[in-house]
């Protein structure tokens, strides 16, 4: 069995392609102002064996909004039906660099499934790496899976509200500042403009290089979380973001720094900002009204 770790390199690819125990997989999401169908990017080009991860299949079909964790034997049916078994080493990727590929690391680790990575600068590094692609689509033999519970990954808006004021809990938004602060209109139609009460900022670009789209080195990852107000003495961080997305590579800056107590809030604005029954802050880290 291949070692697994939160990212993999593209070299590190290339020498493990041909693994059996290796699934590589194309999770990349455009959000529908981007007028980009991620699927059909997939068809037209793919890594070489890449199968299409579809987050808004590999979803809870109860939940409106898109993209939620699904429930426990709906991850299963989908991950059998990818030819995914328990034993798989998932490397998961996306066209953008690094942004979506997050989102399935921390769906396989909310399901016990550790054995997954994200290629580091996804098809953008693979392409300067001259790595091998194809087109059409790949299809895996279906495969069963076990149902297993959730794990302690995931928090819903209960679990945030409660936490809103517990000095034991840090809250971390991902998006951008404009957004958190509530100056700068929302790309979710319907949401309110603001944050949750209480919560800090680093906006999720800021952990990638801007030019490879790849994490930036460990050490600076470290330094951007302490001054972005992350303590290490509570006891446990709550990351979110506009829509589940994005809070994935926070906690996956997380899990690169040696950082275990975290958890996503799935839901994140597009949840929380529809609802009037829960607060709002606006303003900046730690001003008045935040």
């Amino acid at each position: 069995m291949t070692m697994t770790t939160p990212t993999v390199s593209t070299d590190w690819l290339v020498a493990h392609l041909d693994d059996p125990d290796v699934v590589v997989v194309d999770a990349s999401v455009h959000l529908p102002d981007t007028g980009r169908d991620a699927r059909a990017e997939y068809l037209v080009e793919h890594i070489l064996g890449a199968i299409f991860f579809d987050l808004s299949v590999v979803a809870d079909p109860d939940n409106p909004l898109p993209r939620k964790a699904p429930p426990p034997r709906v991850f299963a049916e989908e991950m059998g039906r990818l030819g995914i078994t328990e034993d798989t080493h998932v490397v998961a990727y996306d066209t953008l660099g690094l942004y979506s590929a997050a989102r399935v690391w921390w769906l396989l680790n909310l399901y016990g499934h550790d054995r997954v990575s994200v290629l580091d600068g996804g098809m953008v590094a693979w392409k300067k790496r001259n790595g091998a692609v194809e087109s059409g689509e790949v299809v895996l033999p279906e495969a069963t899976y076990p149902v297993r519970e959730r794990g302690e990954r995931f928090a819903s808006w209960r679990d945030v509200k409660s936490r809103i004021g517990d000095e034991s809990t840090q809250i971390l938004d991902a998006r951008t500042p404009g957004r958190f602060a509530g100056t700068e209109e929302d790309r979710y139609p319907g949401t309110r403009s603001g944050h949750i009460p209480g919560s800090l900022n680093l906006y999720w670009g800021d952990l990638l290089d801007a030019e490879q789209r790849t994490l930036i080195p460990t050490p600076e990852i470290d330094a951007r979380l302490k001054a972005a107000g992350i303590r290490d003495d509570v006891t446990e961080t709550v990351l979110t973001c506009g829509s589940g997305l994005t809070a994935c590579i926070l906690a996956l800056g997380m899990a690169v720094t040696g950082r275990t107590a975290w958890r996503v809030y799935d839901g994140s604005w597009d949840e929380w900002g529809r609802r009037d029954d829960l607060p709002i802050g606006t303003g900046a880290p730690g001003s008045r009204d935040a």
